[in-house]
C-alpha cells in the first residue's frame, strides 16, 4: 500500500466508496468493501472518517460542490444570462459518464432520509443548487431576458424538480424517453416555457 498525503487519501476514499456506494447502497456497504476496494485496512478509514455516515455525508457535500463547479465551468463561456439558463437546462450531472455514478449516492441517500444527519445533509446539498439556479434566474430577469412572471425561487425549484426526474427517468432507457413524435425534447419545453426560446 503506497503512503498517500492525508488529502489525497481522502479523495481517493471518497472516489472509491462513491463507487461502492452506487453498486450496493448506502445500508449494503460496508467499511471492510471499502478497505478492501481502496486497498487500505479499516483503521485507514476511521482515520479519515469518523463513521460510514460521515464518509457517506462528505460524499453528499462534494457531490453538491462538484455539481456547482460542473454548472459554473459549464457557462464560464458565456455572459449572456439566458444562454447560461439554457447550458444549465441542458447541463443535468445526473446523465453525464462522471455524475451519473455519484448521482446514484444522492437518489440512494434519499432513500435513507430517516437518518437525521443524512438529511440535512441533502438538505445542504439541495438547497446550495435552488441557490445558485435562483441567482442565474435573477440575473436573467434583472437583463430583461427572461420574465419575473414567476419568482426567481419557483423558476429554481421547478429546474431542480424537473432535473431530478428526468435524472431518475433518463437511466431506464424507456424507448423515445423525453421525446415526442415529433422529435420536440422536453429540454426544449422547458427552454420556450422559462425563456421563451422557440
Amino acid at each position: 500500500m503506497r503512503r498517500l498525503p492525508a488529502t489525497e487519501r481522502r479523495q481517493q476514499l471518497l472516489d472509491t466508496a462513491a463507487q461502492l456506494f452506487a453498486q450496493r447502497g448506502y445500508s449494503g456497504a460496508t467499511t471492510a468493501e471499502l478497505a478492501r476496494a481502496a486497498g487500505v485496512t479499516e483503521p485507514i478509514i476511521y482515520r479519515h472518517f469518523s463513521s460510514k455516515r460521515d464518509l457517506f455525508i462528505a460524499l453528499i457535500d462534494q457531490t453538491g460542490e462538484e455539481t456547482i463547479r460542473l454548472w459554473e465551468k459549464h457557462l464560464s463561456e458565456t455572459t449572456d444570462p439566458a444562454e447560461r439558463l439554457r447550458r444549465l437546462i441542458g447541463a443535468n450531472p445526473m446523465v453525464t459518464n462522471k455524475g451519473r455514478g455519484v448521482y446514484r449516492v444522492i437518489v440512494q441517500a434519499m432513500t435513507e432520509i430517516d437518518d437525521e444527519y443524512i438529511l440535512e445533509a441533502l438538505q445542504r446539498h439541495i438547497s446550495a443548487l435552488h441557490r445558485f439556479l435562483a441567482q442565474q434566474v435573477i440575473d436573467a430577469q434583472d437583463n430583461g431576458r427572461v420574465s419575473k412572471r414567476f419568482s426567481p425561487e419557483i423558476t429554481a425549484w421547478l429546474l431542480l424538480h424537473l432535473g431530478l426526474g428526468y435524472g431518475v427517468l433518463a437511466p431506464l432507457g424507456i424507448p423515445d424517453h423525453a421525446r415526442d413524435q415529433d422529435g420536440m425534447h422536453v429540454r426544449q419545453v422547458v427552454e420556450q416555457l422559462m425563456l421563451g426560446v422557440k
